[in-house]
């Protein structure tokens, strides 16, 4: 069994390339709802509890059953068109910017990256904190701005 790598909580535990990441609920809810606004799935982070607990049921389950909110059910309705922009997964890439942050966080916590706000992208920079290589940008995600749901 691999030991935790980041931990907030043990409602939702996820291995993924060797790491293991257990998360609260509120955690993995708000890194959910960050995931998809990213992606501009969603056009902000103010979600009512029904729509963050479908993409929650999304990213842990991989689908949603029975819909809570307009956001889940119209995610249901045009499955065929949204799950897949690109050829790119939106369950994974939902996945993957859960656990990239959690693993920067961790990092962060360990000490080491170095974390900073920067003003000119609106965005946190990372650094090895020995001046050792900088991560400028975190690789670039896909968009689903075209396919967003408005509510």
């Amino acid at each position: 069994m691999l030991a935790a790598n980041y931990r907030s909580g043990d409602d939702f535990v996820v291995e993924f390339l060797g790491h293991r990441f257990e998360f609260s609920s509120d955690d993995f809810g708000e890194r959910v709802t960050a995931a998809a606004v990213r992606l501009e799935l969603v056009a902000s982070n103010d979600l009512d509890a029904d729509e963050a607990g479908d993409l929650v049921e999304l990213v842990a389950d991989g689908r949603i059953v029975d819909p809570r909110s307009g956001l889940g059910l119209y995610l249901l309705r045009h499955w065929e068109h949204v799950s897949l922009v690109k050829q790119e997964s939106l369950v994974y890439w939902l996945r993957k910017l859960v656990f990239r942050g959690a693993w920067l966080d961790h990092r962060v916590k360990e000490g080491l990256l170095d974390v900073s706000w920067e003003d000119n992208t609106g965005d946190f920079g990372y650094a090895e904190p020995k001046g050792g290589r900088t991560l400028l940008e975190l690789a670039p995600v896909p968009s689903w701005r075209e396919l967003q749901y408005r509510g």
